[in-house]
């Protein structure tokens, strides 16, 4: 069986049986992660947080209008997509964006990979993030940050060793920048990296540092050919040496004892 082929049931098996075997060797070779704290992250980052994301939504309220408009002419109704995602303290909300990919199947009735089902016009909002314009809602209700580590599925929590874990420790952001970036695709190792390297270094300093970085990220020819199409796939967990991986990179026998599991019972 080829691995794209896998179910959703299937890959959550493949990631149960990798963090029961390797979390507890990986955890116990990791120091602690200590937040930064001080006033500006009590309040400071919050305040900024209300009045940045509220003038947003009044600029971009036309741009926005203008996308929906185009949204349902490119996929239909729908045109906001809807989905849980996790945020500080492991407490999930709901996040909004722009469809910019059909509800395209497969024969199981698994949904197809992005990059088989993100459209033309998705492929150019995703380019130039307009597609992120609508989590402006997200942080002036105070579910994410301007900045800080990307919000990501539920699924993964369990996943996470416990350094990367503590991305949780505060809220996610529309974007955790690289702090040095070629335009290449990040490996999850590297992002998770960056986000516990943020959340030990939060400050005002780091903020505006960070912001300009977004700004360079954004409109980075490289980075942004990268994330039109997302090709890293999904984080599964962690090598026997500790480094996060996806679903390629997960070793043959836990494949092959998924696939064993299910012939048996089908006996």
């Amino acid at each position: 069986m080829k691995r794209e082929d896998l179910t959703k049931v299937q890959r959550w098996a493949i990631a149960n049986r990798l963090a029961e075997e390797r979390l507890p060797c990986i955890n116990a070779n990791l120091a602690d992660v200590i937040p930064s704290g001080g006033l500006y992250v009590r309040y400071g980052k919050r305040t900024i947080d209300v009045v940045v994301s509220g003038a947003a939504l009044v600029v971009t309220l036309p741009i926005n209008a203008i996308i929906g408009v185009a949204t349902f002419f490119d996929v239909g109704c729908p045109i906001i997509f809807k989905q849980v995602r996790v945020g500080k303290d492991e407490k999930p909300f709901q996040i909004l964006k722009f469809r910019n990919m059909r509800n395209t199947t497969d024969e199981k009735g698994e949904l197809l990979p992005p990059s088989q089902r993100v459209t033309k016009f998705g492929k150019f909002v995703r380019r130039t993030s307009l597609d992120e314009l609508l989590n402006f809602w997200s942080v002036f209700k105070g579910d994410m940050s301007l900045i800080g580590p990307r919000p990501l599925l539920p699924e993964y929590t369990h996943r996470y060793n416990k350094r990367h874990r503590m991305r949780l420790a505060v809220r996610p952001g529309l974007e955790c920048p690289p702090r040095e970036f070629d335009g290449h695709v990040w490996t999850w190792q590297e992002q998770l990296d960056n986000d516990v390297w943020y959340v030990e270094n939060l400050s005002f300093k780091t903020d505006c540092k960070m912001f300009a970085n977004l700004v360079r990220f954004t409109f980075d020819r490289k980075s942004a050919a990268a994330r039109a199409v997302s090709k890293r796939g999904m984080f599964m967990g962690y090598s026997e040496e500790g480094v996060a991986i996806n679903l390629q990179e997960v070793p043959q026998e836990y494949v092959d004892a998924v696939e064993a599991i299910e012939g048996a019972a089908d006996e």
